[in-house]
């Protein structure tokens, strides 16, 4: 599929972010950062392409069940939505620009328990925080968005304290790059990747297993 290469404007960046060293930060400290935005294929082959991105593990959390795997979770019968671990390193990339690309390129923020033809609350919008700066700052962002009608419609993203995130299934894990042509990835990820390079090209990254 040839891609896309007509040049899309970024949304505005966060006013508010964490920045080290203030955030008291030490040399070299990891942090982590979870994410839903409709089916997790799409979402993690974003992000694994992100400069500063360590590792991403897709997987469930949100839910009331104590465990999570994949035919409960679609089925709709955990409340747990398809969600990505990120693991970054916040000297190269902010948590602010991560919810940038997050809400510019993973997926429509406006779309209540959907993205596109996948419908349900396993495929919603949603922030997990780990802690109350991350809180803050999602807050904040989503706030300035509105205020300034960035979208047609409001956000609906929900943003909820991370409790416990289950890693999805082996087969799940770098599914676009594993599944290149599979016609779901054609349609749905391969897109999103463009746009990662055209929006963001200063934090492109080529990525391989």
């Amino acid at each position: 599929m040839a891609l896309a290469t007509a040049r899309k404007e970024p949304i505005p960046a966060p006013l508010q972010d964490i920045v080290p060293p203030a955030s008291g930060w030490e040399a070299g400290q990891q942090e982590t950062a979870v994410f839903a935005g409709g089916c997790f294929w799409g979402v993690q082959s974003v992000f694994q392409r992100v400069k500063g991105v360590i590792k991403t593990t897709v997987g469930y959390t949100g839910g009331q069940e104590d465990t999570a795997d994949y035919r409960s979770v679609s089925g709709g019968n955990t409340d747990h939505a398809e969600a990505i671990e990120i693991v970054y390193d916040p000297e190269r990339v902010s948590y602010g620009m991560l919810l940038r690309v997050f809400f510019s390129v993973v997926h429509d923020p406006t779309q209540l328990n959907r993205q596109g033809a996948d419908t349900g609350t396993q495929y919603r919008s949603a922030i997990f925080y780990t802690d109350e700066r991350q809180q803050e700052v999602a807050g904040a962002y989503m706030r300035q968005l509105d205020a300034a009608h960035i979208f047609p419609r409001p956000i609906v993203t929900q943003i909820a304290p991370l409790e416990t995130f289950y890693a999805g299934e082996d087969y799940h894990q770098d599914y676009a790059i594993k599944n290149p042509h599979n016609p779901y990835v054609q349609v749905c990820d391969i897109p999103k990747i463009a746009s990662l390079g055209q929006q963001f090209p200063e934090l492109f990254q080529e990525y391989s297993r």
